[in-house]
This record gives structure tokens, C-alpha cells and sequence, in this order.
């Protein structure tokens, strides 16, 4: 991305006379390019952009099918149903500078929000935990008010919010069938877990048919690791890479926070009554999305492979772990 190209869109983002200086691409999803723009007076905000060429995943068939909830997050009409929404529940979200659906500026959706420059909470909590204390509660309040907000069905934000149905009759079957794909997926590109599948996919089974009818469907953000998290000047939490937000059981996000996180800095955000069939469905759940989702970003150019290949290893791991002692 060079200045040039992204000159209009800043201009018309922030005004006031301001000339773009500097663009730097910056960490941020694999879906999306996330880039920093530094303008002339050091105004900084950040653009999002989503372009096929921004995009690390290999095509699959079903990425665009919302009626999925766990279809692929990209675009910006998923970032706008995910933005309003927790910002009607009184969540930090960045506010938005300019939204390019018509492509004025660039050729691909665009939107340009607000920049928050420095740590992001995980950092912060790993270089001064007590320092990070005050966001961490006011993050599990924003949990609450997640859990709290009940839909009437469950799905994609975007989705549900637009009157829309999910394919499937329940989270958990929806959970289950996830998981499938994702063991198939998995058994095709590693002979452990091949070597395994019958008894992962029996196990799959057998703790899907423990879970008890449930509706009651509330705001799970789906991969909130403390590095989704950003710290505003007032020290209130920030939550980005949000287009993945839906509707759905609150089991769902607190096993990704357990996965993501310490024990010890999973407490400050740990809820009870939660249900531990769901908890332990949607833990291999999980485990197997954690390894075939890597194994198959790598199938592309994604640049971190050691990374992603360490990812992948560790839940592969984890999964027959769960197995082992059944």
C-alpha cells in the first residue's frame, strides 16, 4: 500500500487541511489489511481494507454463506453490524472516520476508524499487571453486558440484526458440524489426527448428545484474545477485529479465552454458571479449529509460519489430548 493511494481517503477522513505523511501496514487480521495512516500535523487513524489481495486464507467453498455462523468474517457490512452493536450496548469500539462502500477512494471496501497507538492489553498486562488491573475489570464488565443482551436467534450480527436466519437447528448442533469439518479437514492434512478420527469424531458425538436444549443466545465476539483488545487514554478496553461477532451460546466465548489465556489471567474474566456440557463440546470444538484453521492458512503466503505452524501443533496436541484419557 503507498501513500498515494490512500491520500484521497484520509484527506476526506480527517480534514482540517491535513496532508497523509507516512502508511505502515501494521499487525492486525488475516483477513483484512489493517494499516496506519501518520499525517502531516501527526494526526494518525487506521484503515481497514478488504481486498482479496489483503485476504492470507485460501479460498473455501461456503466463505460467503452469513446464513453459517462460523463462515469467515470479511467485509465491511459485517464490521458495521458489529460495530453498532456493541456500541448500543455501550462497548468501546473505534469510533468510524469515513466509510467507502462506493469505492470513491479506493477500489475495495474501505473504512478509516480511530487510532489507538501503544500496547494493546495483552502487553500491558504481561509488562505491569497491576497497571492493567483497572481494564481487565472494566473488560469483564463489557463481558457482562455481552452475556446480558439476549437475541432471538442465533447467527451472525449482521445477520439476525437484518432479520436474516442461520442454516441448522442449534448452537450446539451448528457446533457440531463445525467440529466435523474441521476434524476432516485436519485427518486430510496430518496423519495423527487421521490416525485418531474415529475416536475424535466419536467423542464429538458423544458430548453433543449430553447438551440439553438451550435459547438463549447472547453477544460472543468469538476470538477475544487480550491482543483483540486494544487501551483507549482513559484506560477502557477497545475491542477490534470484530467482524466474526454473532449471537450465541456464552460457553462459546470463554472456552477461547480459557485456550487464549493464563489461568491466572483468566480469572479476572472467568463467570459462573456456565454449562459444562457446552464447555466441554465446544473445547474440542475448538481444539480442532485451532489446527485446521492454521494448517490451512499456510496452504497460502501467510509470512509468520513458524507461528502458525506452532498454533496448529499445540492444538492438534491439546485435541487428542481430550481423547486419550476417554
Amino acid at each position: 500500500m503507498t501513500r498515494d493511494q490512500l491520500a484521497g481517503a484520509a484527506r476526506a477522513a480527517l480534514g482540517g487541511g491535513r496532508r497523509l505523511e507516512a502508511v505502515e501496514r501494521i499487525a492486525g487480521g488475516t483477513r483484512k489489511g489493517v494499516y496506519r495512516l501518520t499525517m502531516d500535523d501527526a494526526t494518525t487513524a487506521i484503515a481497514y481494507l478488504w481486498e482479496a489481495s489483503e485476504n492470507y486464507w485460501p479460498a473455501a467453498e461456503g466463505d460467503d454463506d452469513i446464513a453459517d455462523p462460523f463462515s469467515p468474517g470479511v467485509g465491511l457490512d459485517l464490521f458495521e453490524a458489529a460495530h453498532a452493536r456493541l456500541a448500543a450496548l455501550g462497548l468501546r469500539v473505534p469510533a468510524v472516520h469515513l466509510v467507502d462502500r462506493d469505492r470513491t477512494h479506493y477500489p475495495a471496501d474501505l473504512a478509516i476508524v480511530e487510532d489507538f497507538p501503544g500496547e494493546n492489553l495483552m502487553d500491558l498486562l504481561a509488562r505491569d499487571p497491576h497497571a492493567a488491573e483497572p481494564t481487565m475489570a472494566r473488560l469483564a464488565d463489557a463481558l457482562e453486558a455481552m452475556r446480558h443482551h439476549q437475541a432471538p436467534a442465533y447467527g451472525k450480527v449482521a445477520l439476525i440484526d437484518g432479520g436474516g436466519t442461520s442454516r441448522g437447528t442449534s448452537c450446539e448442533a451448528a457446533v457440531l458440524g463445525f467440529a466435523l469439518r474441521n476434524l476432516a479437514e485436519a485427518a486430510s492434512r496430518d496423519q495423527r489426527i487421521a490416525d485418531a478420527r474415529d475416536r475424535l469424531e466419536e467423542r464429538l458425538h458423544e458430548l453433543a448428545a449430553a447438551v440439553r436444549p438451550r435459547a438463549e443466545y447472547s453477544v460472543v465476539h468469538g476470538e477475544l484474545g487480550l491482543d483483540h483488545v486494544l487501551v483507549d487514554a482513559h484506560g477502557n478496553p477497545v475491542l477490534i477485529d470484530i467482524e466474526d461477532l454473532m449471537y450465541f451460546d456464552v460457553e462459546w466465548e470463554h472456552v477461547f479465552l480459557r485456550i487464549r489465556h493464563h489461568d491466572s489471567d483468566y480469572r479476572r474474566l472467568a463467570v459462573s454458571g456456565l454449562n459444562e456440557d457446552r464447555l466441554a463440546l465446544y473445547m474440542l470444538a475448538q481444539r480442532l479449529s485451532l489446527t485446521a484453521g492454521p494448517l490451512r492458512l499456510l496452504d497460502g503466503d501467510f509470512p509468520d509460519r513458524a507461528f502458525m505452524q506452532a498454533v496448529a501443533e499445540h492444538n492438534l496436541n491439546e485435541a487428542l489430548a481430550l481423547v486419550a484419557a476417554v
